[in-house]
């Protein structure tokens, strides 16, 4: 290990998440067997909550809280640790792990565990939409509808996915939305807005260029026209510039969606339901993620 220090490390830990094959409880009290640091295992199950979860947290009294899980996870954790000074620690083992890829961290569960003891906590920005905690991405529109549809499949990961959006997109229609944030208002026809706190899907498609976990703001991505360039635009070439006729940005803090029809709506790869109105707005330096430093 990199540091002289003894950490008292809390593990949220979600063994059913991806596609683990291997003793993942067992991997990471491995990893940690020799070191100085003091190990706390919490495993996730159906019946547990939140406030279960907090009141274990404040009995250990973590330096650290590691999330050992996908997007889900990650989103859990947050929300024990918001109002806390608790770090945040990624251990990406979902079938996406969008969080994890903001943070430049790969899927490799041996440098997140080192990471999470020798990172720099940064304090992030988070959302509230409906109510629902977002630390990622959440949308209105075709992406709801397919991470609907992707939810009763049992396949995972991107073949998963593929068929979700097949399906899906066989019985999508564009939807008309009224956009207000702060002092303006926008009536747009669109096949979805995301309401953008990251840059990335879990399946590596940067839906949002311009933003970041630290600037202080969230852009809403307002997606009037899919088109192939537009799409391989978000897959492969980050530095080319949406097209603004088809793909619009809008920084904000604050913003509430009014849909003319009923329309699909998620929260962090998770599905809500379907809504005609959604407000979302920040908090503003909600959370500490632990992160590579970047002088190093």
């Amino acid at each position: 290990m990199n540091t002289n220090t003894s950490l008292k490390l809390y593990v949220l830990l979600n063994k059913g998440s991806g596609n683990q094959q291997s003793d993942l409880e067992k991997l990471i009290r491995d990893f940690y067997r020799d070191s100085m640091h003091t190990l706390h295992i919490f495993t996730l199950s159906r019946r547990c909550s939140v406030e279960e979860i907090r009141q274990d947290i404040a009995s250990f009294g973590p330096d650290r809280l590691l999330a050992a899980g996908g997007d889900g996870t990650v989103k859990l954790a947050a929300e024990c640790l918001l109002e806390t000074t608790i770090p945040l620690a990624i251990i990406p083992t979902g079938s996406a792990n969008g969080m994890a890829k903001e943070i430049n961290l790969k899927n490799n569960i041996k440098v997140a565990l080192e990471l999470a003891i020798t990172g720099i906590p940064k304090p992030i920005h988070v959302l509230r939409v409906n109510g629902e905690l977002s630390i990622h991405l959440a949308d209105i529109g075709i992406n709801a509808r397919i991470v609907k549809k992707f939810q009763t499949l049992n396949e995972r990961g991107m073949i998963g996915y593929a068929k979700a959006a097949w399906q899906a997109l066989k019985r999508h229609k564009k939807m008309h939305v009224t956009i207000n944030t702060p002092g303006k208002s926008r009536s747009r026809k669109a096949e979805m807005v995301v309401i953008a706190n990251g840059t990335s899907y879990g399946t590596g498609v940067k839906i949002n260029k311009t933003g970041s976990l630290f600037d202080g703001q969230f852009e809403l991505v307002i997606v009037k026209w899919f088109s192939i360039l537009e799409l391989l635009k978000m897959c492969f070439s980050f530095k080319t510039r949406f097209n603004p006729f088809k793909t619009e940005i809008i920084a904000t803090d604050h913003v509430q969606l009014t849909t003319r029809e009923s329309t699909f709506l998620q929260v962090d790869g998770e599905y809500i339901g379907k809504v005609k109105q959604v407000e979302a707005e920040l908090i503003q330096e909600a959370i500490r993620l632990v992160c590579f430093d970047e002088r190093t």
